[in-house]
C-alpha cells in the first residue's frame, strides 16, 4: 500500500482566483458616494446620471441616492438618483 496520494494536474497547480463580477446592488437601493454599483469586463452597463466608469470599467456612484437600472437606446444604463 502506498502512503503517498496520488497527485493529478489540480493538485500540482494553482488555481487561478475568482474575479467576483457582476452586478453588486439592486434597483431601488440606496447608495453613498463611491460604492460599486456593477464590477464588469467591458462597458456592459454604461454609466448614467450620477454614475462614473473606472479604468477597469467598473461602474461606481458619484454622488448618494437611489440605484435605476434603464434602458437609453437600446443600451443598458446605470444611474443614481
Amino acid at each position: 500500500m502506498s502512503s503517498k496520494k496520488q497527485g493529478g494536474k489540480l493538485t500540482q497547480r494553482e488555481r487561478p482566483r475568482p474575479k467576483y463580477l457582476g452586478v453588486k446592488v439592486s434597483d431601488g437601493q440606496k447608495v453613498t458616494t463611491g460604492s460599486i454599483l456593477v464590477r464588469q469586463r467591458g462597458t456592459h452597463f454604461k454609466g448614467g446620471k450620477g454614475v462614473k466608469i473606472g479604468r477597469d470599467h467598473t461602474a461606481f456612484a458619484v454622488k448618494a441616492g437611489i440605484v435605476k437600472f434603464g434602458k437609453k437606446m437600446g443600451k443598458n444604463e446605470v444611474s443614481v438618483i
